[in-house]
């Protein structure tokens, strides 16, 4: 049973290390499809809102489906599409093609978004034990192969980007935990969304700064800074790297010192580390800056993922629907951290890189919605099921 087990939990992090090495991978060269199809802050704002909103509606399909189908089915589907998407937005030989590409690839984010965790959190429910912290430190191992891909492909052609479609079509091959068939749906009804929503503001604000991170900082290196252009996914790699180290750890730094003091400090490093960033007088400064801010709030996502399960307890139908639904705050964030930054940041991104720096403040008093007293319903569930 361990070794089954351990099976599932290793497919999990596979699909969560696919999806992290794809986004950076296509994060990190924006401004190179920027440069190829003559975009602006504004034409590059828009399309993110694109990803970002068919994301959304990918999530909603997977909420959908999850009612008759197991998540693990649904995540192959999605990882299939992530296959199919990157090679036509890497080696378009039109703009449609190229957008195209990159509504495929939305679509099939929202899937594989809310579907792996939907798998994590089934898998922490039969450890029983915190392992979020750990499965998204999988998504950032995944994410610093990509930016150091990106780092040492340099200027090659934009068309290998297509090669990386191999290995969200490995992923879809691999042993996902099953559905336990035995379960029973649960009115949607019953599920406590008042604590859910206050767990979900704060997913908001950390995927406000991740985004806002990984999609604009190698183009705020590029266009603020001198910063040879062989160089911009620095912005990403090493945020990745402390982002990595952070959620390693924090499965153990939790359960030795509970999630609210870890949230609050985590907030705060971030914050000052925004601020390096905004003020940076050099590039090498502004790294430093993203660097502190990957260690300051890496682990406020897998946390946030953690306590809307226990929140929502009882069967697996009920569990699915409430992690696709509360996926949908990671879109929020992500409209805030890819959208409001550049729009604001259109003449300026140091004014873009305010925004996030000032409201990730609003963590602090959010963060005792974590408590454990918190993380219980109406009706003291707690279990998770298999999916």
């Amino acid at each position: 049973m361990t070794s089954v087990l351990g099976r599932h939990r290793a497919a999990v992090a596979l699909a969560f290390a696919t999806q992290g090495m794809v986004f950076v991978s296509l994060t990190t060269r924006l401004p190179r499809f920027r440069d190829r199809w003559d975009l602006g802050e504004v034409g590059l704002s828009l399309l993110l809102l694109m990803i970002v909103l068919l994301a959304g509606v990918g999530s909603v399909v997977a909420e959908q489906l999850a009612r008759r189908a197991s998540s693990g089915t649904l995540l192959r589907i999605g990882l299939v599409g992530i296959t199919l998407s990157v090679p036509v937005a890497a080696t378009a030989p039109a703009f449609g093609f190229f957008v195209g590409g990159l509504a495929l690839y939305g679509v099939a984010l929202g899937v594989v978004d809310a579907t792996t965790n939907m798998q994590g959190v089934a898998v922490e429910h039969r450890y029983g034990r915190p392992i979020l912290p750990s499965f998204h430190g999988a998504w950032t191992t995944g994410g610093v192969v990509g930016a150091g891909l990106a780092l040492a492909a340099g200027d090659t052609p934009l068309g290998l980007t297509a090669l990386v479609a191999i290995v969200p079509a490995a992923a879809a091959l691999a042993p996902y935990l099953p559905r336990d068939h035995t379960v029973v749906e649960a009115e949607a009804g019953e599920v406590p969304w008042r604590p859910i929503l206050l767990v979900g503001l704060g997913m908001v604000l950390f995927y406000m700064v991740d985004t806002a991170a990984q999609t604009w900082g190698p183009t705020y290196l590029d266009d603020v800074f001198d910063t040879p252009h062989r160089l911009v996914a620095l912005a990403t790699f090493p945020y990745l790297i402390a982002s990595l180290v952070t959620r390693v750890a924090g499965d153990g730094i939790v359960a030795r010192h509970g999630a609210v003091p870890v949230l609050r400090i985590g907030a705060l490093v971030g914050c000052a580390a925004l601020a390096v960033v905004v003020f940076a007088p050099t590039w090498p400064i502004a790294v430093a800056g993203f660097t502190i801010l990957g260690a300051g709030v890496a682990v406020i996502a897998p946390l946030s993922f953690s306590a809307a399960a226990r929140i929502a307890g009882g069967e697996t139908a009920r569990v699915d629907a409430v992690i696709a639904r509360f996926n949908q705050f990671n879109y929020a964030g992500a409209l805030l951290g890819s959208v409001l930054t550049g729009l604001v940041g259109s003449g300026n991104l140091r004014i873009g890189f305010a925004v996030p720096m000032v409201l990730l403040l609003a963590m602090l008093p959010l963060a005792r919605a974590f408590a454990p007293a918190a993380l219980v319903g109406d009706r003291g569930q707690t279990g998770i099921s298999a999916q």
